[in-house]
């Protein structure tokens, strides 16, 4: 080997150590540094003719492990996921109280039924029937305020999405603009580790908002993609943008850089997105409909109580609930008994309308009187008032009113009691109702198959959205005007223009509106916009028959105490009407009947059918026990909740810990190379200079 060989290959020598040592020291230096990955060298032997002339550094590398890289994201994809939904669930949860204490907001229906109780035994008194009227408003003002306390936790996170969307956003603009520079850098031999440090780093906080699949490119940087395939960074940067509706599901799009114009639907399923996406759209709603679903339930039983009851004496106006409905359709359906008795001061009975809805007719005081028809009942009844009552029917809603001081009273027949949806006739039309709402829930109309819908306008438009919550389409429906309800939930069903295709709503035996996905393709309904009206100003389908989360998740703060009964607490019915009194004698209501209190303080003992709200299913149940059913439901949840998070950060930080591992900087290893490195230096420089004397000898032998 010649001397220029030697000196050659001494010098590559000098140049891999003075690399390895500039290398290790930036290891060294990094050693505490945040998303630092250790530097590595790949050097090769050089040949020439098959002999070895030195060595070559091919590249500065870091020391990644893909597989355990991937496991990283996922697991903090998963981590923060989990951690969203612990923390919102955890923050509904105290909104309800402690279960075990006094001032849960389960505890406050328990005090309307002990203020009923101490006022049956002196239910003339005006302290305790404004104490159970102070009860009442307690638990309709607790309801309103979680309800609405729950859904300023989902426009949190919708707030949050928003933001996090703009973040991605950037991140991904920017790991996309990292692949020039690194690709740069490659090309010219040089050291690109410290803009893939910054990608990576980069690529980890992507990972935190939502689950990505990272591939490296073949000049330098990564390939971003979401999990169904869709090029997120690497080859331009896409934009992602989050589509909020305040009614209707939230989703995600995406505008590829290089693809259609059309936004593409983009789904994720872990991040710190799609947990705030969960909570937004399934866990706080859920909880808000169950919520709903019991004040609606504990209202109806106490309101069952109130309207078999009266006040003593009878108020001279009874004023009803708006059903929705029109007068015609209202009636249309009542089976059974029911006498509406005009009273007067003392509680006797003045005139008396006896309605057997079987046999459509009405009987006064005992003696005949006319036939009615759904179509003229309202003409009839006044008739049968003789002048002496008088009966309306006015935006959805029954008025009967006295005449000349005389109190009105309503008590269904003992033995064949009236019935529509459940319910007696006062209690269906809420003539003597302590709790009133703005609302329409429990949503039982009565209406079923053939009767007319009543809809003379509108649009409904309902969304679908997969499991995933990726919308799958809007679909606009237009209930047939002049049709009946089958027209309508044809309407719906069509596997043309309707949900056909994804699930079937119908229609139950108490007129209430339900969805039901199909099975091998399960999908979530939600109502994007509903213009349809029944009847000139009338409800709209969604608000009559409480479709989709929008309407039922708000519905617990549209209750309120009877305003006539706050404002005069004696017309509260603690008494009960006496229909074995005869017209003109005894008195039928009397002071000291604590009868109508006692039924009220028993309501939440009363079984009563629950409809599906939430995750709980349809059950039959007292109020009282779904009470502690419910109670109990949220704390499991928070609960789960809590357990998932604290699972899924066990195994981020173990994943984590064998990442850093494999890529974080060893003193103990690097003091090795130092030294390795000073070895390998010192020995190439030995060589050079030994190489130096054999040229100054040669030199002096030919001088």
């Amino acid at each position: 080997m010649s001397l220029n060989a030697i000196m050659n290959t001494a010098t590559s020598g000098m140049m891999a150590a003075q690399t390895g040592l500039r290398v290790t020291s930036d290891n060294i230096a990094n050693v505490n540094t945040t998303g630092y990955v250790r530097k590595t060298i790949a050097q090769s032997n050089l040949l020439s003719n098959g002999m070895g002339v030195g060595v070559s550094i091919d590249a500065i590398k870091r020391a990644t492990d893909r597989f355990l890289q991937s496991a990283s994201l996922n697991a903090a994809s998963d981590s923060n996921r989990t951690a969203a939904i612990s923390q919102a669930l955890n923050s509904a949860q105290q909104l309800f109280g402690d279960p075990s204490g006094d001032t849960s907001f389960f505890s406050t229906l328990d005090d309307i039924f002990t203020a009923f109780s101490s006022a049956q035994d002196d239910p003339s008194s005006s302290l305790l029937r404004t104490q159970a009227l102070t009860r009442v408003d307690d638990f309709l003002s607790e309801s309103s305020r979680i309800t609405s306390s729950l859904s300023k936790l989902g426009k949190d996170a919708d707030t949050r999405i928003s933001a996090d969307v703009d973040r991605v956003n950037d991140l991904l603009s920017q790991i996309d603009g990292l692949n020039t520079d690194i690709t740069r850098a490659k090309v010219a031999g040089a050291d690109a580790t410290g803009a893939e440090n910054v990608q990576s780093g980069l690529v980890d906080e992507l990972s935190k908002l939502m689950n990505v699949q990272v591939s490296p490119r073949t000049m330098g940087g990564v390939v971003v993609r979401s999990t169904e395939g869709l090029n997120l960074a690497g080859d331009g940067a896409a934009k992602v943008t989050y589509q909020t509706s305040a009614t209707a599901t939230g989703y995600l799009t995406v505008q590829l850089a290089n693809g259609s114009v059309m936004p593409t639907p983009l789904n994720i399923s872990s991040g710190e997105i799609r947990g705030l996406m969960e909570v937004r759209n399934t866990d706080l709603v859920a909880l808000s409909d169950q919520l709903g679903e019991f004040t609606s339930r504990a209202a109806e039983e106490i309101n069952r109580a109130a309207n078999a009851a009266s006040s003593v004496p009878a108020a001279t106006t009874l004023n009803g609930r708006n059903t929705g409905l029109d007068a015609q359709s209202a009636i249309t359906g009542f089976t059974g008994k029911t006498t509406i008795a005009l009273t007067d001061a003392s509680g006797v009975i003045q005139r008396r309308i006896d309605i057997d809805f079987d046999a459509g007719t009405m009987s006064v005081n005992g003696g005949g009187g006319p036939a009615f028809t759904p179509a003229n009942f309202m003409a009839q009844l006044n008739t049968a008032m003789g002048g002496q009552g008088t009966a309306g029917f006015a935006g959805g809603a029954l008025n009967l009113s006295g005449v000349g001081g005389l109190g009105v009273a309503v008590a269904d027949d003992a033995t064949t009691p009236s019935a529509k949806a459940g319910k007696g006739f006062s209690h269906y039309f809420g003539l003597n109702d302590i709790i009133r709402t703005n609302g329409y829930s429990p949503y039982e109309t009565g209406l079923t198959a053939g009767d007319p819908n009543g809809f003379t306008s509108g649009t409904m438009t309902i969304r679908l959205t997969d499991v995933e919550g990726g919308r799958i389409r809007d679909i606009s429906v237009d209930p047939p005007i002049g049709g009946t309800m089958q027209d309508m939930l044809d309407a719906l069903n069509s596997r043309a223009s309707g949900t056909g295709l994804y699930g079937t709503f119908s229609l139950n035996g108490k007129g209430q509106i339900s969805f039901a996905s199909n099975t091998t393709t399960p999908v979530s309904m939600s109502i994007v916009a509903d213009t349809t009206e029944r009847g000139v100003g009338g409800p709209s389908a969604s608000q009559l028959f409480g479709i989709g989360p929008a309407e039922r998740s708000t519905r617990g703060e549209k209750f309120f105490v009877n305003t006539a009964m706050d404002q005069n607490p004696k017309l509260l019915p603690f008494a009960q009407l006496d229909l074995t009194q005869a017209v003109g004698g005894n008195p039928a209501l009397a002071i000291g009947d604590g009868r109508g209190a006692l039924a009220l303080a028993k309501a939440g003992e009363t079984t009563t059918s629950f409809s599906a709200a939430g995750d709980a299913s349809a059950v039959t149940m007292t109020v009282s026990r779904y009470a502690s059913d419910f109670s109990g439901s949220i704390g499991r949840r928070a609960a789960t909740a809590e357990s998932r998070k604290d699972a899924a950060e066990a195994v981020s930080s173990e994943v984590d810990s064998q990442r850093q591992s494999e890529e974080g900087v060893n003193l103990d290893e690097e003091l090795i190379n130092l030294t390795t490195y000073q070895q390998a230096f010192n020995a190439s420089a030995r060589l050079i200079q030994a190489t130096k004397d054999m040229f100054d000898v040669l030199v002096g032998i030919m001088g």
